[in-house]
């Protein structure tokens, strides 16, 4: 069987599996898991994947189709929910004060429909390159469920040679796919300052060294560091999400802090920014006869397409009807980085929309429903990233051996 038979043959066998994966997806939705507790949802799939599941990260698993040995081409899901009470008033809504918010309800019934018909092509035929699906836990939450899994050294164990994840998004239109070549979410970090001064009254504040004068300007200054530090023609952002300092109106307190997330989408410019903001909170804590603790709390890394690889899934993805669409950028992150800056990955965003909705929700919405063929379409991407990755290895094997 040639290549582009063997591709549609999957994809019919894919295609087979969507109205009991769409079943699978409404059961998914109403049992929702939060991070790090998702061992019912993650028992729950393994029972209807084609393979054995290894337990990996905890609450994730692993598994393995097609030739015992050789390179593979790794399929990820994610497993938890967000702690949102849903307001979908779907029949299948969730109402155990969690919500499959972001879609992973979608990919996780994508995921069976994919493995299962992979495994039943692996009866029939020898698979090019093995497939392994792999459940990933706390995606939404720290510590991440993906760099738990690289730490395990589960992708090496089965010679994961490239690895694909889709993720539904409202803002991409039905029917399409964005995937882009190279940066496609931010690196995200936190990034905490406190600053020590020295309490006192507040009518006498030439005796006391104030913080929150030190701290209002950090504040307001880190974006300036920023915009001196960073080509205005790549993206870096810095929110402050908490400041606190003081009690009452007259006492100057001895301490006071905030904390923001950095967002960045080159590699070099996350650790010039971080010495950048560093190097800016101590001076001018300096300056004001204070002094100032940075914390820098490391978070994804930049994810980033590997732009052969995309070139080879958007070819797929027209293959099967599907849109190859605009990339979607954003300074969003997803711990997905962590297996891309360690093998060729692709995020894939598909196209979904919520069902009578008059403005479309967002991810992470108490209203947000993708329609039910987005299990249709998000599993064809997957599909279409396998593909591809058996593209990308024969390559890059023809490249190693000099062909």
């Amino acid at each position: 069987m040639n290549r582009d038979a063997f591709a549609e043959r999957l994809a019919a066998l894919t295609i087979e599996r969507i109205p009991a994966a769409v079943r699978d997806r409404e059961s998914l939705h109403a049992a929702p898991e939060l991070s790090g507790r998702e061992g019912g949802t993650s028992a729950w799939i393994a029972e209807r994947m084609p393979v054995p599941m290894e337990t990996v990260a905890d609450t994730g698993r692993i598994g393995r189709i097609g030739p015992a040995g050789g390179p593979a081409v790794a399929l990820r899901a994610e497993l938890d929910a967000l702690p949102v009470v849903e307001a979908t008033g779907a029949p299948f809504a969730a109402t155990n004060g969690a919500m499959h918010a972001c879609g992973h309800d979608v990919h996780q019934a994508a995921l069976i429909a994919v493995a299962g018909a992979a495994a039943e092509l692996a009866r029939e035929i020898e698979l090019p390159y093995a497939v392994v699906p792999f459940l990933q836990p706390r995606e939404e939450a720290y510590p991440s469920g993906a760099l738990d899994i690289v730490r395990s050294g589960a992708l090496g164990r089965h010679g994961v040679g490239a690895v694909v994840a889709a993720h539904v998004h409202p803002r991409i239109p039905v029917g399409s796919v964005a995937t882009g070549k190279g940066p496609t979410n931010a690196a995200a970090d936190e990034i905490a300052v406190t600053v020590r001064g020295r309490g006192g009254h507040g009518a006498y504040p030439h005796e006391a060294a104030n913080p929150i004068p030190v701290l209002s300007q950090m504040v307001v200054g880190v974006g300036e560091v920023l915009r001196r530090t960073v080509s205005p023609m790549r993206p870096a952002v810095f929110t402050v999400g908490r400041i606190s300092a003081g009690e009452i109106a007259n006492v100057i307190p001895g301490s006071g802090s905030f904390a923001g997330t950095l967002r960045t989408m080159d590699r070099a410019d996350r650790a010039h920014a971080h010495a950048a903001i560093r190097e800016y909170a101590e001076g001018i804590a300096a300056a004001h006869g204070v002094e100032a603790d940075v914390t820098i709390t490391l978070g994804e890394p930049v994810l980033e397409n590997d732009p052969e690889f995309v070139e080879l899934v958007d070819e797929r993805l027209a293959s099967f009807g599907l849109t190859p669409g605009e990339p979607m950028r954003s300074c969003g992150a997803d711990d997905f980085s962590f297996f891309s800056e360690e093998l060729p990955g692709v995020m894939a965003f598909v196209g979904v929309e919520t069902p009578g909705a008059v403005s479309q929700p967002s991810l992470h919405s108490a209203d947000f429903l993708p329609d039910p063929d987005a299990v249709r379409r998000l599993a064809l991407a997957l599909v279409s990233g396998y593909l591809a990755g058996c593209d990308l290895l024969d390559a890059r094997a023809a490249q190693g051996s000099g062909a």
